[in-house]
């Protein structure tokens, strides 16, 4: 669809209006200036007819929007609130007056009090005056006309389309048909609006303006794009009465996924949302799509591994984006409940700096398991604390008692296999081949295949160690075994992988 749709931010309005300690025009100001920044094509400053304080942030915010923007003032359909609305807005390039009623049957009836006719003549009036007044002050300024409660106008759709055709005629140009409580399926909502759209000119814009109660605000949103509207009212983290706005985050994600040209700066969305849940004082919750602190976090073994292997990916197995296309500095979490596996064991212990390889993973993974059914979700000290306890110092039939060089390529080794206890001095090239040889004599000859060491730094060893030695040996089955040792001393970190690879061969 080549349509680009058309972002109606409420955050202003709604979202304040929802707040606990409303915004001053300050902190008004501030969240513009973001909207600016973040691309946004009409702003809905308030409801300039509510309080001198919210006339007053209509008009500053008016002052300083820029040229290509719209802004709108919201009015009831009563002339003073209207002349109100006008008064504030009239000073920037883009005035847009909105002004609205209920035409739900249940609305007409038990708020308002009027019947059917008597809101169609109202909604009529308002709208003609609002023009009337507004071309006065700026020739190409709009009227908008919403009808609340549109939602629930199922059983009285055709009185309403009827309105609608006579509301464009004096004078709106802008249809906005709220889902003002969310009660029913989306389809059913998304049909409504397809049905506006078809029966009114082409050159009207039909807007959508949906509330969250079911959850589901987002999707009546994206499929009434596809249905013919193009403007989208949303609230920055979806702020608003109740369970809140559409969220706009969502909603240009799931738009730019589908790919559809969405005229906003995406790479704002993280950070934007931050600033105003520190503003608002109501937090991101832990799993709020897109933002949230666990958006990315994965603890089922399968998802794990699935989002290791796809993480370099633009697209990954397990998440909707990429991080950075809405400013995540952060990537997938890993985290590790009971219900993780290997990978995530590989991930978190790499992820810390520490040398691991997958095989050593799947060892120490029913360790790590055991502990996160007692504990629950696992803090990385821990796992590296196992990581160390069961890497560096595996327990089994032998244990190094001392190592020492007598004399250029002498070395004495002292150990105990079970409870006997061996004394052997060997030579050999070097400490391994001497440790080697002095286990040979002792009756338990080894096969080595590989052998390397590292330097490391304290902060990587975990205890002030500079050297790590990789033993690889063969087992009488021909079975490959790594074992890794770590010592200040070189030599003693030779040692200490030889004995952990005895343990491991003879679990």
């Amino acid at each position: 669809m080549t349509r680009q749709p058309f972002f109606y931010d409420i955050t202003l309005r709604d979202g304040n209006q929802s707040l606990k300690k409303p915004w001053n025009i300050k902190e008004k100001e501030l969240i513009f200036n973001k909207l600016v920044d973040f691309g946004v094509q009409a702003v809905e400053a308030g409801f300039p007819a509510a309080s001198e304080m919210d006339f007053d942030a209509v008009k500053r915010l008016a002052e300083i929007a820029p040229s290509n923007l719209v802004i709108s003032g919201l009015a009831r359909a009563v002339e003073h609130d209207i002349k109100k609305g006008i008064e504030a807005i009239s000073i920037c390039k883009r005035p847009r007056l909105h002004t609205f009623i209920a035409m739900s049957p249940f609305n007409m009836k038990y708020v308002l009090n009027k019947n059917p006719e008597d809101v169609r003549k109202t909604a009529i009036e308002a709208v003609s005056f609002a023009k009337s007044e507004i071309i006065k002050v700026n020739k190409d300024a709009e009227v908008q006309f919403s009808v609340e409660h549109f939602g629930d106008c199922m059983e009285n759709l055709p009185f309403v389309i009827d309105t609608l055709k006579e509301v464009v005629k004096a004078g709106a140009t802008v249809i906005n048909l709220p889902n003002t409580v969310e009660r029913t399926r989306v389809k059913t909502f998304v049909d409504m609006v397809e049905q506006v759209y078809n029966a009114l000119p082409k050159d009207i814009m039909i807007a959508v303006h949906c509330h969250n109660d079911l959850g589901m605000a987002t999707a009546a949103t994206v499929e009434s794009y596809f249905a013919g509207a193009t403007q989208l009212e949303c609230s920055l983290n979806g702020l608003g009465e109740r369970a809140g706005n559409t969220n706009m985050y969502e909603v240009a994600v799931a738009l730019h996924n589908s790919g559809v040209d969405v005229p906003l700066n995406l790479g704002e969305i993280y950070e934007l949302a931050l600033t105003i849940s520190d503003m608002s004082k109501v937090p991101v919750a832990e799993k709020a799509p897109l933002i949230g602190p666990e958006a990315l976090a994965h603890r089922s073994g399968i998802h794990q591994d699935g989002a290791v292997k796809t993480k370099d990916m633009e697209k990954g197995a397990y998440r909707p984006i990429h991080p950075t296309l809405i400013g995540r500095k952060d990537d997938e979490k890993i985290g590790f409940t009971s219900q993780s596996g290997k990978t995530a064991v590989f991930e978190i212990i790499s992820d810390a700096g520490y040398p691991i390889t997958i095989q050593e993973a799947v060892r120490i993974t029913p360790i790590v398991k055991e502990a996160a059914e007692k504990a629950g979700e696992l803090p990385t000290r821990s796992i590296i604390d196992i990581y160390f306890n069961e890497i560096f110092n595996v327990k089994g039939d032998f244990r190094l008692v001392s190592f020492e060089k007598l004399a250029e390529n002498v070395f004495n080794l002292k150990f105990f296999h079970k409870t006997e206890f061996f004394d052997m001095n060997a030579q050999g090239n070097g400490p391994v081949d001497a440790c080697l040889s002095a286990l040979k004599q002792a009756g338990f000859p080894q096969k080595l295949v590989d052998y390397e060491q590292y330097a490391l730094d304290g902060e990587i060893s975990g205890s002030g160690a500079s050297a790590m030695t990789v033993i690889h040996f063969e087992d009488l089955q021909g079975n490959v075994i790594l074992a890794r040792g770590k010592d200040e001393s070189t030599l003693k970190a030779n040692v200490k992988a030889i004995f952990n690879g005895l343990n491991l061969m003879n679990r």
